[in-house]
């Protein structure tokens, strides 16, 4: 059984004005970690996370997998939304990670992802640990703390990187770049298969859940991965992913980081040993 994964962490995000700081760091962090797992690890960083070199990526890992394999994929950078052009999302939106190319138009979308992970053959299994976050809203920052500084969330509006013209509209016929979203399901629920998949996101779905880009210890992050992998090291060799998320939980949500990590997937993948 191969156990193969990829990191993806993007600071660099140029014509956006939208830089951060910690999901290279990300990362290598994930990259270690599941190294000492046994997983074969790739690395694509800033410039080399385009759309077609993720798509490529992801592509490769899930297509060759054969039952009873694992890959895991973690993604580190900004979220956005996106103007829905298939009619498929009640809002008029689709939910997508941003490659370092987005300023080009190049989102990766939900719909997309769904597709590459429907290329899994029966019996491999499939995690997805995406730091980043989604919502329409106004963005703001949190407080400092004593080990964490400077944070910004991990949502890139659309107005940033879409178009004026193709932006949605309102009433008044003003383009919108920040729109309220009013679901609470997580843009990533399509996208993982029942049964084989599992998702561990930064925070919930919905108005003001965001990721932070932070710093501890004199060294940038993102407040999930920092204590995923905290959480990781005091975890029992049996624990699951249930067990992983509960022992985050008691990290985040924080006064400083106000935001719920997720954990999605079939009652029996909530089961199944941590990156095993």
């Amino acid at each position: 059984m191969a156990k193969n994964a990829l990191c993806i962490g993007i600071n660099d995000y140029p014509g956006t004005q939208s830089d951060l700081k910690g999901c290279v760091n990300d990362a290598n962090d994930w990259a270690a970690v599941l190294k000492g797992k046994g997983f074969s690890t790739k690395l694509l960083f800033d410039a080399q996370a385009t759309k077609a070199a993720m798509v490529s990526a992801i592509t490769g890992l899930v297509g060759s997998a054969n039952s009873g394999d694992t890959v895991a994929i973690t993604f580190s950078g900004h979220g956005t939304y996106a103007p829905d052009k298939s009619g498929d999302e009640s809002d008029g939106l689709d939910e997508a990670l941003c490659p370092y190319d987005i300023f080009q138009g190049n989102a990766l979308i939900d719909d997309e992802l769904h597709q590459l992970f429907q290329q899994r053959k029966t019996g491999v299994r499939v995690i997805l640990i995406s730091d980043s976050c989604h919502s329409g809203t106004v963005l703001r920052n949190a407080p400092a703390d004593p080990d964490a500084d400077a944070p910004r969330v991990r949502f890139l509006p659309m107005g940033a990187w879409v178009p004026e013209d193709q932006l949605p509209r309102a009433a008044s016929g003003r383009p919108l770049t920040n729109l309220p979203i009013s679901s609470t399901t997580s843009p990533w629920a399509g996208v993982i298969t029942p049964g084989g998949d599992l998702l561990m996101a930064g925070c919930e779905e919905g108005p003001n859940k965001f990721s932070y880009d932070a710093r501890f210890n004199n060294r940038s992050n993102g407040a999930f991965t920092y204590y995923a992998l905290k959480t990781l090291k005091t975890l029992p060799a049996a624990a699951t992913y249930a067990n992983w998320h509960a022992a985050i939980r008691r990290y985040l949500p924080s006064a400083n980081y106000p935001q719920v990590p997720q954990v999605m997937g079939a009652r029996s993948a909530l089961q199944f040993k941590v990156l095993a």
